[in-house]
């Protein structure tokens, strides 16, 4: 008795399956594939350029006309190239606006906001993202909808409010109404609710964390990546702000911004000292990038990476 192996018969309509590539060439090909995304044109690198040019542009004519006479930067053409009026005019300004005084109460004012922003906002988006309580919705939506409220409206009674208290003409009346804002609440709420899972939360009850706990070793590393660009926006902000710290503030006792204004409000302001006074005042802010900027671009990879 002879038994004969099947033979395998494919049917019409099917069409066999491609044989899988070997892992090399899948790899390979992978490999490839990667490259030619990181991989830029002639075209990239010329609009990186453009982008480049035009952003630090700005910076150099300030630069520029820093250190030329006002009659040199209202000529036309102006000039490009700097000149050697730089050091004169920055002595200058620091000397008519007393900057040294405004540098000083610039950094109080937008180092106070930047540490509390960072402390109630991820408090507040935690709780908003991660915890249950009654009317947790009904709440967030007030919050977002301080937003559309227009600053100016709030002007006036907050001016008497810091009257009132006794603080009108001092640094306490520009830090205190802005300790948290809702721009910072919603943002890291929205980056909680993706960046911290339940588990890490439920796995440090199971340990027996209390909540200060938890918010110092679960939320707050978590959090990291969001609380620097959110610092570093903060700070920014605060730095620049000139409306409320122009009326709240006393003449003696400027903002940067404030000090800077005051410059330019003669009846013929010197454009080249002005020019000075807003270099000075930028060099803070390059400052504080320098230092922080790596930081905050290595928090950001590292929370896309765990995401």
């Amino acid at each position: 008795m002879t038994t004969t192996s099947p033979t395998k018969t494919s049917s019409p309509g099917l069409v066999p399956a491609p044989s899988p590539a070997a892992p090399g060439k899948a790899r390979g090909r992978l490999r490839m594939g990667a490259g030619q995304q990181l991989r830029g044109g002639p075209f990239t690198y010329a609009a990186l350029i453009v982008v480049g040019l035009g952003s630090v542009f700005p910076l150099y004519w300030t630069l520029v006309a820093a250190s030329h006479d006002q009659q040199r930067v209202l000529d036309s053409p102006p000039p490009l190239v700097p000149g050697g009026r730089l050091w004169s005019n920055l002595q200058a300004a620091w000397d008519q606006a007393h900057l040294g005084k405004a540098i000083v109460n610039s950094v109080i004012v937008a180092g106070s906001i930047t540490v509390a922003t960072l402390f109630f906002c991820t408090l507040a988006g935690y709780a908003f993202a991660k915890m249950r309580f009654r009317g947790r919705n009904v709440l967030m939506t007030a919050v977002i909808a301080t937003l559309t409220i227009p600053p100016q409206l709030s002007v006036v009674p907050l001016f008497m409010m810091m009257s009132d208290i006794g603080w009108g003409g001092k640094l306490e009346s520009v830090i205190f109404p802005t300790l948290v804002g809702a721009f910072g609440v919603f943002f890291m709420r929205q980056y909680l609710i993706e960046a911290l899972p339940y588990e890490l939360i439920e796995a440090a009850k199971v340990d027996g964390a209390s909540n200060i706990r938890i918010v110092w070793s679960v939320v707050l590393p978590v959090a990291r990546p969001a609380m620097m660009v959110l610092g570093m926006l903060t700070f920014v902000q605060a730095w620049n702000d000139f409306f409320w710290p122009f009326l709240a503030l006393s003449p003696q006792d400027p903002t940067i911004q404030v000090a800077l204004g005051q410059l330019s409000a003669s009846y013929t302001p010197d454009q080249s000292i002005v020019m000075a006074g807003a270099l000075i005042s930028t060099l803070p802010l390059l400052v504080v990038f320098v230092i922080f900027g790596k930081q905050i671009v290595g928090g950001i990879m590292a929370g896309a990476v765990k995401g």
